[in-house]
């Protein structure tokens, strides 16, 4: 099992891990690893276990990748995005175009007058982020295309992350409105 493994497109891997789950979690976890089966969002991965206390930590398996500054913000933003689509009872898919993204990073990059760079800045992150699973592009039109946040981004982006970012993201826009509040006597 590599990456992340989706009901809707590795049928048959998924119906051999819904058969043998429980196998499969066995296995894994001798080597101190652990299968995340979300049945209900239809996504599967692995996740290195933390050792105990009192283990001697085994070699890691799976993956760590070090993130940007843009990469990790577009991933925040889509999972708040994501929470208040599933808040306000949004059925399906959580679909966004190229520019409603754009919208959400622009707050937060560095103010430029070079809008091909930022631009460029915003496709790199899509890019990496669709390279990461959580993204997955729909249609390519003239100006970008429509992109579907996939829901595994809840797996890895938690409720505890997202408080933390909510109150950064105070402080940043506080501190933004204080900026251009100034007196120019």
């Amino acid at each position: 099992m590599q990456g992340t493994v989706y009901r809707e497109t590795h049928e048959d891997v998924w119906r051999t891990l819904e058969r043998h789950e429980a196998t499969v979690q066995d296995h894994f976890a001798r080597i101190g690893v652990r299968a995340i089966v979300d049945p209900l969002e239809g996504y599967a991965f692995l996740k290195t276990i933390a050792p105990g206390p009192d283990e001697d930590p085994l070699p890691r398996l799976v993956k760590r990748r070090a993130l940007t500054y843009p990469v990790s913000l577009l991933l925040l933003l889509l999972r708040k995005r994501l929470a208040e689509f599933e808040a306000a009872g949004g059925e399906g898919k959580l679909v966004l175009e190229r520019e409603q993204i754009l919208e959400m990073l622009r707050l937060f990059l560095a103010d430029s007058t070079n809008e091909t760079r930022v631009l460029q800045q915003v496709d790199q992150s899509i890019s990496a982020v669709a390279k990461l699973g959580f993204l997955q592009e729909l249609g390519r039109q003239r100006g970008g295309g429509a992109w579907e946040v996939r829901r595994i981004l809840k797996a890895y982006v938690d409720a505890e992350t997202m408080s933390d970012f909510a109150g950064k993201l105070g402080e940043y826009a506080n501190g933004k409105e204080t900026e251009g509040d100034g007196d120019d006597d």
